[in-house]
């Protein structure tokens, strides 16, 4: 509880400086994706899931600041150079990814909705360029779907066609 308090203190400034509701949504949503993906893994006791969400989320935060600082972008808002990738964008696709290998994509459809609009939600207040953003989501997807498995080494997919419908279960040991 602590550690979402803790959260949720550093959110006020963010938030308080957002210039539009769009920006603001797209700022709790960069905590609200990734603070779910690690809610479920401490809901289920998944240790490894923890696990490979420290590891893909460090990843994905550690490669994005080390692509800012080298790519050296200018932001369309400001004459910063920091544009490139969109952290924002890196570290939502990044959660949203996770629950996706981890636990299912019909878990995932609303984390990646909410990852989608905050991409939008940065280009739309000249944060980042589309280019930002895009990047900013292939990387955080990459790093997830590098270090996550599934739960419990169960894959469980729906598979058919003209002739049949049904589902696959596989088991990996």
């Amino acid at each position: 509880m602590l550690k979402l308090t803790l959260l949720g203190i550093l959110l006020v400034p963010l938030l308080l400086n957002a210039k539009s509701n769009t920006q603001t949504i797209g700022d709790a949503l960069l905590l609200a994706i990734p603070l779910t993906a690690y809610g479920t893994t401490l809901y289920l006791d998944d240790k490894e899931g923890q696990t490979q969400l420290y590891k893909s989320f460090g990843s994905t935060l550690a490669i994005t600041e080390a692509l800012k600082y080298s790519v050296r972008e200018k932001r369309p808002d400001t004459n910063e150079k920091d544009s490139f990738p969109s952290a924002h964008t890196s570290l939502t696709f990044s959660g949203a990814t996770f629950i996706h290998k981890r636990y299912g994509v019909k878990y995932a459809l609303v984390p990646y909705l909410g990852a989608i609009y905050t991409g939008y939600s940065r280009v739309h207040s000249h944060r980042h360029h589309t280019q930002d953003v895009l990047a900013g989501a292939i990387l955080g997807m990459a790093s997830s779907w590098y270090f996550t498995t599934r739960y419990k080494n169960i894959d469980i997919m729906p598979i058919g066609d003209t002739a049949y419908q049904g589902i696959q279960l596989a088991y990996t040991w």
